[in-house]
């Protein structure tokens, strides 16, 4: 098809203001298509290349070596023709391979393609190495971030088994404190509590305190309090 319809269109001329705004004609733009593709809002390497095609073949663009020199920075007038005409397309009429062969045009524009086809590919494979890197990296995070929760759960579990430890002592000490209490007043209801039944209760008191801040020192200190 020798025109190209409004969006094509668009999309052409604006990858030719892309490359005219890097380089004066004559000059040679480094960014490939894909690259500029992705700065002016096109990030479909076919589309890309669409583009690209429809530039060389209107003699706006000139592929040397893998880039390309801007050769007239006027947009693409609608219902332009191309310059550069394209190989047949299969199952049409052929001509003799003799014809062919004297005919330079035909040879130029095989070339033309075949540098355009191996640069797309070795563009494609670019971009299919960056996704494959990317897909191991998130592999790798989603595999640390597996590994963090299982952690989290395990200490967790660990942290919610030690204050349910510390409330049963925290209960039996007060249960112990309350049996001393009732047996030191067994002999009257004002009966005073003498030094020897004192001295029984603290000593209960303290031991179970050594005990539960013993056991809650290795913990962190929001379970401690819980545990007190």
């Amino acid at each position: 098809m020798s025109h190209v319809n409004q969006e094509s269109l668009d999309r052409a001329n604006a990858f030719l203001a892309a490359f005219a705004s890097r380089a004066e004609p004559g000059e040679l733009v480094e960014l490939s298509p894909a690259e500029l593709g992705r700065e002016i809002g096109v990030p479909e390497p076919l589309a890309a290349a669409r583009a690209v095609r429809a530039l060389l073949a209107r003699k706006r663009l000139e592929a040397v070596d893998g880039r390309y020199r801007v050769l007239d920075a006027r947009p693409i007038e609608p219902g332009e023709r191309e310059q550069v005409s394209r190989p047949p397309r299969s199952g049409a009429r052929r001509e003799p391979k003799g014809k062919a062969a004297s005919g330079g045009g035909g040879r130029a524009t095989y070339s033309e393609i075949g540098r355009e086809v191996v640069e797309r590919t070795i563009e494609l494979g670019r971009e299919v190495g960056t996704l494959r890197g990317q897909l191991r990296g998130a592999r790798e995070e989603a595999r640390e971030a597996r590994e963090t929760r299982d952690e989290s759960e395990r200490r967790a579990g660990q942290l919610a088994a030690r204050v349910k430890e510390l409330e049963g002592r925290a209960e039996m000490a007060e249960a112990n404190l309350r049996t001393l209490l009732a047996a030191a007043k067994g002999a009257g209801r004002d009966a005073t509590v003498g030094d020897t039944e004192m001295e029984a209760i603290l000593g209960v008191l303290k031991g179970e305190q050594e005990d539960a801040a013993s056991g809650a020192s290795d913990y962190p200190a929001e379970v401690r309090e819980a545990g007190g």
